[in-house]
């Protein structure tokens, strides 16, 4: 059985001579070692060269390491790699630059190798598995958007990624997001004939929301083909148009907990999890 490559780490310092003990200690450490001079150097290594993580000077002639770090992030295809600042400088501000560009982690120096290794093992571990993750999400089909406080995109699985671009390029893909958000589901009609289905899922974290894309047939009615009998047809109906499980229990001259009953056996059949994904089906039907 052949063995696992080597993980890849990119080394950026414009005085990398200064580095030798560090690269010598990764090298026995199992990585295989880059070396990029200055900022455009690093970023030319992007195009020839996927690093598993990268090792970043804070200042430098030229583009700062916090500048370098931000254009890495801009990319869809390099944003994955962890970035861990490497610099003197060690005042709040600066820390704070660093994470706010993108990077996760700052070592000060005069660097202490063994540190500087183990967290660089860790970071490379988690980028590994949230790349394991992301493949493994598109493998059922379906897209994940993951939106912060503000409704922005925080992060996106590839397929999410592709789907979102071909059909937004050129626009913001933030209303429909946050229309699905609101209302459990939102739908966007594609060049192709087919349907893009955004479902919001629920919380990924603090304020941040979980929203699951897919691809549907343009003529899709889930309800016409769920299959629901006469009774769940009229509950329903009355979700559709906004009444509480207390409100159509009264209307429909039953309890409280059989509309409850009604509800999980057509959100079953409808594929959906909340009221406002059954209700925005029921819309689209009439």
């Amino acid at each position: 059985m052949s063995e696992p490559p080597r993980p890849v780490v990119l080394v950026v310092d414009d005085a990398p001579d200064s580095l030798r003990l560090l690269c010598d200690a990764l090298e026995d450490a199992g990585y295989t070692v880059l070396l990029a001079r200055d900022g455009a150097d690093a970023l030319a290594t992007f195009e020839i060269a996927m690093p598993d993580a990268v090792l970043l000077d804070a200042v430098m002639p030229g583009l700062s390491g916090f500048e370098v770090c931000r254009r890495l992030k801009a990319e869809a295809a390099w944003a994955h790699v962890p970035v861990i600042f490497m610099t003197g400088l060690s005042e709040t501000d600066h820390i704070v630059e660093g994470f706010a560009s993108g990077g996760v982690d700052y070592v000060v120096k005069p660097l202490k190798v063994a540190e500087v290794i183990a967290r660089l093992a860790t970071h490379v571990r988690n980028a590994r598995v949230a790349r394991l993750a992301r493949q493994a999400v598109d493998v059922g089909g379906v897209g994940v958007v993951v939106l912060d406080a503000q409704g922005r995109i925080a992060w996106h699985s590839p397929r999410a990624q592709s789907w979102l671009g071909d059909d937004f390029a050129g626009t913001s893909a933030a209303p429909f997001l946050a229309d699905a958000v609101a209302r459990g589901e939102a739908r966007h009609a594609r060049a192709a004939g087919s349907v893009l289905v955004a479902r919001h899922v629920g919380a990924a974290g603090l304020n941040e929301s979980t929203v699951l894309l897919s691809l549907e047939a343009a003529d899709d009615d889930r309800v016409a083909r769920a299959a629901l009998t006469p009774r769940e047809t009229e509950v329903l109906s009355w979700l559709a148009k906004g009444k509480t499980n207390r409100d159509i229990a009264d209307i429909l001259g039953m309890s409280h907990r059989t509309v409850n009953k009604h509800l999980e056996h057509i959100f079953e059949k409808l594929g959906v999890e909340t009221r406002a994904a059954a209700a925005a089906l029921a819309s689209r039907s009439v």
